[in-house]
């Protein structure tokens, strides 16, 4: 069950010449991909383009009525590797994942097919994850796009170009015989915008029709002595091409007046925040009517030569707008310039920070300083908009990243607290997923993290005698890298450490995704594949499965007999329990139908007796739960505040729980809440309620008699 449906949006899908579609940038290039013939599309989900995966599954038939394969990857390496279907026959295919993290997982395959060159259109599609909102390392897909020689696109945030970038990455591809990436960012992704929409087309050739006739070129194989003639074609013959249909097709963009004193070079992709940066200087409008000469890269790489050129001639000097670091396209700029024997001068990075997210203040700023340098003629406002005050910044609290309401991992690591006062602390290598959140309060776990699916890797290097290291791994990571790199790599090394394998049923991080041991029902996949089984037969002795995570009891249990247990080699602890999202998704909406219909629901909610609660709020030091929280002491002679449960709560019960050191706190009651109750139900309330009522009026009674 992934995140968000898009059963209905797959409608839009079908919209034929002339029509105009309206709705999110993912779903735009979905349509471009059908609009423009692809035979195959594959991935791996990933924030931004998780949801362009989702539509890929809730568009399978349409997808199969066209002919169109579609393969929900294991890895992004998976996804990569189909690509190798466009290299000897004319099909039209296209990947996607989440860059950098993804193409670092991708690039054996992204390597071999970048050097023998492909056939057919082989398309790339990156969910380019820098700057703000960014969840990995601080890293662009451009330096890829060199290394292996693919051409980079970065279209300009609107849904026309989007569309228009898709279907021209297509057309480079098979007139160079070159992969080409396309980076969508987190603001493309989930922009809304309208276009005018073409029919969908059935690929010139499909997936079956290729395998029926199978065509062997060894010319194409990365293998001695075609290898070295790779790397001729690319510089003759391929990068000519490039260019040169670049260039003819004018798939970078001018805009502004033709002439003029300095210029301004900017990423497609940045076009929108530069354009807002110049409206706060009123340099342009809103439609982008510029007063100075822009250059618009939505190609970044290959840079045309003669383009470059013909902007910079007769200019004192071009501003280049490049978020990241280190400059690529900067530092390539100035090579072209001087091959031209220009003298205008690049500048870049000296008036513009060198890392983090180009927002259109931090342009404007970079602007306004490149401006007054190097045309003070032009009369600038001054900028109104300033950073957030020091003092006003401090006081306000941060809110780092935690696990959901009821979340089935937070107990996984209650128990690991738990038992590091019994046995101490020990090196526990964290991995990528929601797991992750236990490095941060009020778990304070996990002392490196390398990868997704490396956990158990990366915990390989510690072999203490006295002490195991602990690997956690979500069930995500463990079908997409861990099975093999971490458990079968355990049990070729008789790795002597303690994995722990986070089985919630999703790959929950990236949306709710299934995956091969998820337990419930997909038609296009298959599923119910048991994590325990795999590591069984890869060879693993000491396994243990806990059925519910919210057994503090069990999960101790295991887990100390894991860290205690005299026998050799790894142990893996299986933690199972449904991701509470997901299950809140699938609960919610038959709990309101049930609800509406007059039929007689029970719900479960905790909360907190004020008068019996002691205030030591271990509840909330040993679980964290977001629905946990703190109120005034109801009682006057005690000043520390009592723990208080609002209505966010799903009735997990781990609050009550991991009170004093996981025995059951007295001060934490189980309600259920009944909504259309019975007529028996109706009475015994109204009864309850009277007599609540009675005892409560002579307590008060009591009370005002001796003078409280």
């Amino acid at each position: 069950m992934a995140e968000r449906s898009f059963a209905a949006e797959v409608e839009l899908l079908k919209l034929g010449e002339g029509e105009t579609f309206t709705g999110e940038g993912i779903l735009a290039v979905t349509k471009a991909l059908l609009q423009s013939g692809v035979a195959y599309v594959g991935g791996y989900q990933g924030s931004p383009i998780s949801h362009l995966m989702d539509v890929f599954a809730d568009a399978n038939d349409l997808l199969a009525s066209l002919g169109v394969h579609f393969e929900a990857s294991a890895s992004e390496a998976t996804a990569a590797a189909m690509l190798a279907a466009s290299v000897n026959y004319p099909l039209r295919g296209a990947v996607a994942w989440k860059s950098v993290v993804g193409t670092n997982v991708a690039s054996d395959a992204l390597s071999n097919v970048a050097s023998g060159g492909v056939t057919g259109g082989a398309l790339v599609i990156v969910g380019e994850d820098y700057g703000e909102g960014s969840s990995i390392m601080q890293e662009r897909t451009h330096a890829f796009a060199m290394k292996s020689q693919m051409w980079l696109i970065d279209p300009r945030p609107n849904l026309p170009s989007i569309v228009d970038a898709v279907e021209q990455a297509f057309r480079l591809s098979e007139a160079s015989n070159t992969p080409v990436m396309l980076e969508l960012r987190v603001r493309s992704c989930h922009m809304t915008g309208s276009f005018v929409a073409k029919d969908n087309r059935r690929p010139a050739m499909t997936v079956d029709e290729a395998a029926a006739a199978p065509v062997r070129d060894t010319s194409r194989i990365v293998l001695p002595p075609a290898n070295f003639l790779h790397e001729v074609e690319k510089v003759e013959k391929r990068w000519p091409a490039g260019i040169a249909f670049v260039q003819e097709n004018r798939l970078n963009e001018w805009f502004g007046p033709e002439e003029g004193e300095v210029g301004l070079i900017v990423q497609g992709g940045l076009f929108n925040s530069l354009n807002r940066a110049m409206e706060l200087l009123g340099l342009s409008d809103a439609f982008g009517a510029a007063r100075l000469p822009v250059y618009c890269l939505n190609v970044t790489y290959p840079l045309i030569p003669d383009e470059v050129a013909a902007f910079c001639r007769g200019k004192r000097a071009v501003l280049v707008l490049e978020e990241g670091q280190p400059e690529f396209i900067e530092h390539e700029l100035n090579t072209l310039v001087r091959r031209a024997d220009l003298q205008t001068r690049i500048v870049g990075k000296e008036v513009l920070p060198r890392a983090g997210d180009y927002t259109a203040h931090v342009m404007a700023q970079g602007l306004r300083t490149f401006l007054t340098e190097w045309q003070p003629a032009l009369d600038l406002p001054d900028l109104s908009i300033a950073p957030l005050p020091a003092p006003v910044a401090a006081q306000i609290p941060q809110r780092p990243a935690g696990f959901c309401t009821g979340c089935p991992e937070r107990p996984v690591f209650t128990s690991m607290k738990l038992l590091e006062r019994e046995l101490g602390p020990t090196h526990v290598s964290a991995d990528i997923g929601c797991h992750l959140f236990s490095i941060l309060p009020p778990f304070n776990i996990g002392n490196t993290t390398m990868g997704y699916g490396l956990g158990t890797a990366g915990a390989s290097a510690f072999k203490p005698k006295d002490k195991r290291a602990i690997a956690v791994m979500g069930d995500g990571g463990f079908w997409h890298n861990g099975l093999t790199s971490g458990i079968g790599n355990a049990v070729f090394n008789k790795d002597d450490t303690v994995t722990v394998i986070v089985d919630n049923g999703y790959s929950a991080a990236t949306g709710g995704q299934d995956i091969l041991s998820s337990r419930a029902e997909n038609r296009a996949r298959t599923t119910r594949h048991p994590i325990e089984t795999a590591v069984r037969g890869i060879g693993a002795g000491w396994v243990r499965t806990i059925d519910r995570t919210y057994d503090l009891k069990r999960m101790m249990a295991a887990l100390r007999e894991a860290m205690t247990s005299p026998e050799r080699g790894p142990k893996i602890v299986v933690a199972q329990s449904e991701c509470m999202l997901n299950r809140q998704r699938r609960e919610k909406p038959r709990v309101r139908k049930a609800m509406s219909e007059g039929k007689r629901v029970v719900r479960e909610r905790f909360g907190v007796d004020p008068d019996t609660c002691t205030g030591d709020h271990s509840c909330i030091r040993l679980s964290g739960c977001p629905s946990l929280s703190i109120k005034p002491n109801p009682d006057p002679l005690r000043r520390d505040p009592v723990a208080h449960v609002d209505n966010s709560c799903v009735g997990c019960g781990l609050c009550g729980e991991v009170s004093h050191a996981a025995v059951l706190c007295p001060s934490f009651y189980r309600a259920s809440i009944v909504a259309n109750p019975g007529r028996w139900e109706g009475w015994w309330k109204a009864l309850r309620s009277r007599l609540i009522l009675g005892l409560q009026k002579r307590d008060a009674r009591v009370r005002a008699a001796r003078g409280f």
